[in-house]
């Protein structure tokens, strides 16, 4: 079911973006009174398709192949390689036909679409739900680093006082690309010394690899445990076909290690050291937990008004298999007027542009791994398992602006390349070749399904952990 519900979210949130960026070469064309013979939704290869209809000139459907979609342009070298056609005369109705600056329109209207869908969006979510901050002057307790903000020296209880000299105000900033992208230095304040710290090129690799979560999160108070899990809570569940497997075969119990159940865990108990090490944070606590993974561990604990010690094997997956709870830092939200809004739209649209832009930079200098190339994969579990609307059209209008800058690179089959050619045109004050043109369309194509069959094999890589 959870993968299900990141198809439906994945394919949703595509197929919105991919309508609406063809609707951009789709009204465009019409402006200039160019025919469209097609309008897709993913691609009819082969012929097939789910279905279709036709109104007017144009052919609306929706193939079986959800890779995007398309439209097919009367008189243009495009995926249809339709050489039929073009070897034909013009006629005044075809791509072809027009001047270069209209088609240049044309090919850049999907692009335009995406970026206003994408302003638009960040414009809406900014309205509606304003922006939350982790205030940093409240972290008393300082920042808790994950595996990467640990690979780059961050300790537990460091207190990030500025990013490249300029006071942090939010501990959000952390997270953003600015931070992320440019081989920031962060001034950090430890044991009443004041270091700076440069966060490394490659933190993107890191990141990708384990999760923006493992940089640097606020630090936590760990609270009483308030659940301890059984080995009950561990049996499968049952589904309707097990059921009625279980009227003809009686199901055997699978036998489950819950550490703190064995060990004598309550609801209530404070823990208050670790193999003799006090704790008092979230993070101390399952740091000294999971670095003991399969050994047996003395875990001193506050029970009404005893004081135990309870000697639970920790799992093979560095867990006690309890819950504790956490005093999380107060939170800031911003809210903005209808017009404020936009311009934090524009904003974040503008960022999330031009950071798409470094990242590739990035990666074509060797900087970045291209490891972090995604596929639908890996943007489907980003979506994730449960759908929420304000996280669904966030995440939608930053593939959008994606989208748009994808688009916007100078691979022939892409509208980049066709913009390319249309420029050369101009400059040169003829037209490229069609022969030119078809074999710039093949070289397109098989770029296209390299980076294509990488980013699935990034993918799947991942999901074994490799």
């Amino acid at each position: 079911m959870d993968g299900l519900i990141m198809a439906g979210q994945l394919l949703l949130g595509l197929s919105i973006l991919v309508i609406l960026h063809e609707l951009g070469h789709f009204l465009a064309a019409r402006a200039f009174g160019i025919k469209v013979e097609k309008f897709y939704l993913f691609f009819d290869a082969w012929g097939f398709k789910l279905f279709s209809f036709k109104v007017g000139d144009t052919e609306y459907g929706v193939g079986w192949l959800p890779l995007g979609g398309y439209v097919k342009i009367s008189g243009m070298i495009d995926e249809s390689m339709d050489t039929e056609q073009m070897a034909a005369p013009a006629q005044p109705w075809e791509f072809r036909a027009k001047p270069a600056w209209q088609r240049l329109i044309v090919m850049l209207g999907g692009i335009i679409v995406n970026v206003i869908v994408g302003i638009f969006i960040f414009w809406m979510m900014a309205f509606k739900y304003g922006d939350t901050f982790v205030p940093n002057a409240k972290l008393a307790n300082g920042i808790s680093p994950g595996i990467v903000g640990k690979q780059m020296g961050l300790q537990p209880g460091d207190k990030i006082l500025a990013v490249n000299g300029q006071k942090l105000i939010y501990l959000d900033e952390i997270l953003s690309s600015k931070v992320l992208l440019n081989n920031t230095k962060l001034t950090i304040s430890r044991e009443n010394k004041t270091i700076d710290l440069r966060v490394p090129e490659s933190v993107l690799d890191s990141i990708s690899k384990y999760n923006i979560r493992e940089f640097v999160t606020a630090r936590m108070v760990a609270k009483k445990i308030d659940s301890v899990i059984t080995p009950e809570d561990m049996q499968p569940k049952l589904g309707f076909f097990d059921k009625i497997k279980g009227l003809f075969v009686k199901p055997v119990p699978v036998a489950v290690e819950t550490p703190a159940f064995a060990a004598g865990f309550k609801k209530g108990d404070s823990i208050l050291a670790v193999n003799n090490k006090p704790v008092r944070f979230y993070d101390e606590i399952t740091n000294e937990v999971s670095k003991n993974a399969g050994k047996q561990i003395d875990v001193t604990v506050r029970r009404g008004d005893e004081t135990l010690t309870l000697s639970p094997k920790v799992s093979k997956q560095g867990t006690l298999a309890i819950s504790i709870p956490t005093v999380r830092p107060s939170l800031v939200t911003i809210n903005y007027g209808f017009m404020e809004s936009f311009s934090v739209g524009v904003d974040k649209g503008w960022t999330t542009f031009t950071d798409n832009a470094k990242g590739v930079w990035k990666m074509i200098t060797g900087k970045v791994s291209a490891r972090n190339i995604s596929s639908p994969i890996g943007i489907a579990k980003v979506y994730g398992s449960e759908f929420e609307w304000e996280k669904f059209w966030r995440l939608t209008g930053l593939i959008s602006m994606a989208l748009a800058f994808m688009n916007l690179l100078p691979i022939p089959a892409l509208d980049g390349g066709h913009v390319v050619f249309l420029l050369i045109e101009m400059i040169k004050g003829k037209p490229l070749s069609d022969k030119f043109m078809e074999k710039a369309q093949i070289v397109g194509f098989v770029i296209l399904l390299t980076l294509m069959v990488f980013a699935f094999g990034n993918d799947i890589l991942k999901n074994f952990g490799i």
